[in-house]
């Protein structure tokens, strides 16, 4: 019973370090997912789309500006990189998780962040 007291504060400790990274994460993982978008033989999103810094941008697909506010909800957007032949069959847009050309981890960073524009 003795050990508890010493338990909690270190999981007290544990807690207070890594709360405030989570912001710095966020933050990381958009930028990463603004490299993997511009990057023209991974994300390649600016074949299709225009985004705000990038160059060259394509027009097939609809400019990514607004994100967050047409898609309140992060899964749609996930779910629309992972493989949006599920919900439309007829678009362009490539599956790319279903595919295998980014990873869900690369997926996560691009929604991350197109949740920023």
């Amino acid at each position: 019973m003795a050990d508890r007291p010493s338990s909690r504060l270190l999981l007290a400790v544990m807690i207070a370090i890594i709360l405030p990274a989570a912001p710095v994460f966020a933050q990381s993982s958009a930028a990463e997912g603004q490299k993997l978008a511009f990057d023209r033989s991974k994300g390649n999103c600016l074949s299709c789309h225009n985004i705000k810094g990038g160059d060259l941008p394509g027009t097939i697909g609809p400019a990514l500006k607004d994100i967050k506010s047409k898609y309140p909800d992060r899964s749609d957007l996930v779910a629309i990189l992972n493989d949006e032949t599920l919900r439309n069959p007829q678009t362009a847009m490539p599956p790319f998780g279903r595919n295998h050309i980014l990873t869900k981890q690369e997926i996560d960073a691009i929604v991350d962040f197109l949740r920023t524009l």
